[in-house]
C-alpha cells in the first residue's frame, strides 16, 4: 500500500493499518530507500480515511537496528544525497507529528537510533522483555536532528534526556518504562498493540483523532522550536574529520 519501496510493508485489515520495517536481514537498518519511505508514508497513512489507526513494528528480530554503515559512509561524501536526507528526516518527524491515525509501536527487538525516534514520536509503546533503546548519534560523531533528544525531554526528566543522549548508552525494556519512553513490557509487543489498535477502534472516530491532535500539538511546537536548528547541526556533523573516522572504522570492522 501507498506505493512504498519493499524495506516498508503496509499491509490493511479493515481500519487498521500494520507497518513493518521490512530489511530483516540487515536488522532493518536504515537505508535510503527505508528513509525515504518513511518520509513520504506518514502523510500518505494521514490521507487514507479508511484507516484509522496504525501498529508499527520490525520484521525479523530487530525493531530497527540505526543506519545502515554503507549509508551513513555515503552521506558524509555526497552533499545531494545528505541534503535530500536531511529533508526527509525532517518530514519524517513532522509527518509522524502530524499523522492524524494513532500510531502504536511494537518494539520486537533494539530500536537503535531513528528506530528509537520512530518509537519516540508513536502514541503508544509496547516494547519486548529483551528489546532497549539507544540513540548513538553522539557515539558516531553525529547531532541526533531526528533522534531521541528531540522529544525526550518531552517524555522524561530533562536530566535523565540528557544522560542518555550524551553517551549513547543502551536503555533496557523495563528502563525505558520507568522513564516515560515507553508504555507497557511485555512478552509478545505485536499481540499486546494489534489489542490496544482494537480497542481504540471501538472508539468514537472524531473523538480519538481530536484528543490525539490535542496532544500533539504541544509535541510539534516542541518540535518546531528546535527541529530546524537541529538539521543544520546535524548535516555540519556529518561533514566533520571525527564522523569520517568513526565511521571508518565502523566500515572496516563490519
Amino acid at each position: 500500500m501507498y506505493d512504498m519501496p519493499d524495506e516498508i510493508q503496509v499491509e490493511a485489515d479493515g481500519p487498521l493499518r500494520i507497518i513493518t520495517l521490512n530489511r530483516p536481514d540487515a536488522l532493518n537498518a536504515v537505508n535510503d530507500d527505508l528513509h525515504a519511505g518513511l518520509a513520504r508514508l506518514w502523510p500518505r497513512l494521514s490521507r487514507d480515511r479508511d484507516a484509522r489507526v496504525a501498529v508499527l513494528t520490525g520484521a525479523g528480530k530487530a525493531f530497527s537496528a540505526g543506519g545502515d554503515f554503507a549509508y551513513l559512509a555515503e552521506l558524509g561524501s555526497d552533499a545531494d544525497l545528505r541534503a535530500k536526507t536531511i529533508s526527509d528526516g525532517r518530514d519524517i518527524v513532522l509527518g509522524m507529528t502530524r499523522c492524524r491515525v494513532p500510531v502504536i509501536a511494537s518494539v520486537n527487538g533494539p530500536a537503535v537510533g531513528l528506530g528509537c525516534s520512530l518509537v519516540a514520536l508513536s502514541d503508544v509503546a509496547y516494547i519486548a522483555e529483551t528489546a532497549y533503546l539507544k540513540d548513538p548519534h553522539v557515539q558516531v560523531g553525529l547531532v541526533a536532528a531526528d533522534g531521541g533528544p528531540l522529544t525526550w525531554p518531552l517524555h522524561t526528566s530533562l536530566l535523565l534526556a540528557k544522560e542518555y543522549a550524551l553517551t549513547g548508552a543502551k536503555i533496557s525494556a523495563e528502563r525505558a518504562r520507568e522513564m516515560g519512553l515507553v508504555n507497557h513490557v511485555v512478552a509478545d509487543p505485536l499481540t499486546e498493540a494489534l489489542a490496544c489498535a482494537k480497542r481504540i477502534l471501538e472508539l468514537p472516530r472524531q473523538a480519538v483523532e481530536s484528543t490525539k491532535r490535542l496532544m500533539n500539538v504541544h509535541l510539534e511546537r516542541a518540535v518546531l522550536a528546535t527541529l530546524d536548528y537541529a538539521l543544520a547541526a546535524e548535516e555540519a556533523s556529518f561533514q566533520t574529520e571525527e564522523f569520517h573516522a568513526v565511521i571508518a572504522g565502523l566500515t572496516k570492522r563490519g
